[in-house]
């Protein structure tokens, strides 16, 4: 348990943002300041309170959806100030009001915990008789609070948008050189049985796991897209601005990248007898460092060097390739070898095409319009209501958290209210505050809620007790919220620590408090975190094993219609794989593995099934970039595949049949062979296709067909060739997929 906490105290979620805390400390101190000065403390200490709420949102992204967040946290503090005014003094009816805003500010992220705050914070103050008085002291504190954060938009408009950019073309960058430390890896297995915990010793030692450098790549070109779309550009897809192209061309780097990798790991099985792994992992080490060079580019807006167009090691490349070429068509190199080689180096020549196109969009510069405000595609609330009743209907794990903290809130209300505990808002704060969706991260937040609130409780009693004035309290107000609102994003105990005194203070700051102030504090924040730990050990399952077979279902289906459109792509129907089925397929997978990852934080975890579904998450990724890479390589011209497009149709049918047993869970058969038996006679069936490709190719280079002349024997061969490995491996991850799934959706004791 001791060490459980030290590590809950010790872990850093995140950096430290001072400018952030720099604004909002000016801020809330500043009215503070002027009130003292002016001889009017209590109005003071209300935009303050309006300033602080509003701070509390911290909003994320470009200034542009900054600006729609601070806009919607002024509006709501404002309005949730007056409410509270008119229920101040009315303990009763506060407790039939504030219950229902906070679970409201749970179903709806975009609203928060703001609105239940304001209208608390400001219900326990004392009775006025100028209610709009009150919100409109918050609303200006809000504004000051919106304007000081949103101050350095002009200048700053693109930064978010660059640290995306830049972010996403360093994962591209991790990914080839995760590719290219594999090419020329030595055996790890003598150095895996060594426990090392020096970080350094491990990054030389270790080669880095090719799936989570793609996986984090993938990540960071989402995340990039998300944060692109946060801006106006009043500009369609159908005239993409620089940035869209810049994303779209780091996309194809990537999936090139998933393409080189599987081609390596198949020439690894066929290597020629000339050497080719040190030119090959030259090259592409080159041009991850020209990557990293356009990022660097990117994030200081041309400051830093492009680097050169062209690289010198992909030429090098090119020429080890060919010589490996001549020698297989004198006889001396097997074909299949030589067709793989071929292979890597187109695409590696791809890849240093798009990046050469990614350095020039970088060159033009990355500037993007402004666009009018957009309206709602649609002002109908029926969308809204259906979801609201799927929620309901279904039991969805949203619908039982917000359940949960209105019947938390209103308990805790009701026992200030009918007890008449003094200052028994705190109680509420701390119960509302602290629940989260599972077991081990309500643990996590109490802990350092109740750490962090009993040091700050003395702290401010302290100082508010010693303190020989206003003025300096303000001063101390300011030195706290820096503190507080900067750490906030490294760990809650910090915010704890700093923003209970800054509460406390903020809330007394005409009235100043005592140690018994603070005692109470502590005493009401146990209380808090006891109900908080009640309500998520008795108030209904968190619910994701129950949505576990539909998560698992959708896993398969979209899967299935993955493997489909590659066959179609293979069959010519169509020329590429289509970017939305490759994103419904990669969300699907996404789901699973934050399901996986909120039972880990179940209060006894089955760690079989986190097992199972770490299993189903990971082979859905290896099955996508497998058929990523079949489609990329079958693009050039429509060849004779042999029993490909057979294989694909027959593990789409699988992952069908497979879904349709989690519907169904009664019509598996136990004694069914699993599916990574199947196919045997097919796979078989592609050899000997490969066999005879290589010999027709043999048979026409001596009949007399020029070397170098692409006939479709030679465009079969290196298709056949770089996608014979990636079939089978497709094959061993889509079995692992259906039979984890399966057990996974087992039900269990």
């Amino acid at each position: 348990m001791l060490r459980r906490v030290r590590e809950v105290f010790a872990r850093a979620n995140g950096q430290a943002t001072p400018l952030y805390g720099a604004a909002a400390a000016v801020a809330v101190a500043v009215p503070l300041l002027a009130g003292s000065l002016s001889g009017h403390a209590a109005q003071g200490s209300m935009a303050a309170l309006g300033a602080y709420l509003v701070a509390l949102r911290a909003p994320e992204g470009p200034y542009g959806a900054q600006a729609r967040s601070l806009t919607v946290g002024v509006v709501i503090v404002a309005v949730g100030a007056a409410v509270g005014g008119l229920l101040s003094g009315h303990l009763w009816p506060a407790v039939i009001v504030v219950p229902p805003l906070v679970a409201l500010g749970v179903a709806v992220p975009r609203i928060g915990p703001t609105a239940g705050l304001a209208v608390l914070l400001s219900a326990v103050r004392p009775p006025s008789a100028d209610v709009l008085n009150t919100g409109g002291l918050e609303l200006i504190g809000g504004l000051l609070t919106a304007g000081l954060l949103l101050a350095p938009w002009p200048a700053r408009r693109l930064r978010p948008l660059r640290g995306a950019l830049s972010e996403a073309a360093d994962g591209v960058a991790e990914a080839l050189d995760a590719v290219a430390e594999d090419v020329g890896a030595h055996d790890a297995e003598v150095l895996d049985a060594v426990e090392l915990t020096n970080p350094d010793l491990l990054a030389v030692t270790r080669i880095p796991d090719w799936e989570a450098k793609r996986r984090a790549a993938s990540e960071a070109l989402t995340a990039a897209r998300a944060t692109y779309a946060l801006y106006r550009t009043g500009r369609g897809r159908s005239d993409p601005t620089r940035p869209e192209r810049l994303i779209d061309a780091l996309g194809r780097v990537l999936h090139e990248t998933v393409t080189l990798q599987a081609v390596l790991e198949a020439a690894k099985n066929y290597p020629p007898d000339r050497e080719w792994r040190l030119e090959t992992q030259t090259a592409i080490s080159a041009l991850a460092a020209r990557l990293r060079l356009l990022a660097g580019a990117i994030a200081t807006a041309g400051e830093a060097p492009l680097g050169r167009e062209e690289s010198a090691a992909v030429r090098r490349m090119g020429r080890a390739a060919e010589h490996i070429r001549r020698a297989g068509l004198a006889g001396d190199e097997d074909l299949v070898a030589v067709a793989l080689i071929g292979q890597v180096r187109r695409s590696i020549d791809r890849i240093a095409g798009e990046v050469a196109s990614t350095r020039r969009i970088v060159k033009s510069g990355l500037r993007i319009g402004l666009g009018p405000p957009r309206m709602p595609d649609t002002l109908d609330p029926m969308p809204v209501w259906d979801r609201l009743r799927r929620a309901v209907r279904t039991r969805s794990p949203t619908f039982r958290q917000v359940s949960r903290v209105f019947v938390t809130a209103v308990v805790s209300m009701a026992l200030a209210a009918a007890l008449k505990i003094p200052h028994g808002h705190w109680m509420t704060i701390t119960a509302m505050l602290s629940l989260r969706a599972t077991y081990g991260e309500t643990v996590e937040r109490l802990l350092q809620r109740v750490g962090g609130t009993a040091a700050g409780s003395v702290v401010a009693a302290i100082i508010l007790t010693l303190a020989p004035g206003q003025a300096t309290v303000a001063v101390i107000v300011f030195v706290f919220a820096m503190a507080g609102f900067a750490m906030r994003s490294v760990n809650f105990s910090y915010w704890a620590l700093f923003g209970t005194p800054l509460a406390m203070m903020l809330l007394d700051f005409s009235t100043p408090a005592d140690w018994r102030t603070a005692g109470e504090r502590i005493g009401l924040t146990f209380a808090g975190t006891l109900m908080s730990y009640l309500a998520v050990r008795l108030l209904w399952p968190a619910g994701h094993f129950e949505r576990l077979p539909v998560q698992l279902e959708r896993l398969l289906r979209t899967h299935a219609g993955l493997v489909r459109g590659t066959a179609d792509v293979l069959a010519g129907g169509s020329v590429r794989l289509a970017h939305d089925t490759i994103v419904a397929a990669e969300r699907a997978a996404e789901a699973v593995a934050e399901t996986r990852t909120r039972l880990g934080h179940e209060r006894l975890p089955d760690t079989g099934l986190i097992d199972e579904l770490r299993r189903a998450v990971d082979a859905a990724h290896r099955t996508r970039d497998h058929l990523i890479a079949v489609a990329r390589l079958s693009r050039e011209q429509a060849v004779d595949t042999g029993p490909i497009p057979e294989i694909l149709d027959r593990l789409a049918d699988q992952l069908e049949e497979a879904a349709a047993l989690l519907e169904e869970p009664d019509d598996r058969d136990p004694d069914a062979a699993a599916p990574v038996e199947e196919l045997k006679e097919e796979l078989a069936d592609l050899d000997t296709h490969l066999s005879t490709l290589t010999r027709r190719r043999r048979a026409e280079i001596k009949a007399g067909v020029g070397r170098d002349e692409p006939t479709p024997l030679r465009h079969a061969l290196l298709q056949v060739s770089g996608t014979r490995h990636t079939i089978r491996a497709l094959r061993r991850d889509a079995g692992t997929v259906i039979e984890s799934s399966l057990e996974a959706a087992e039900p269990r004791p």
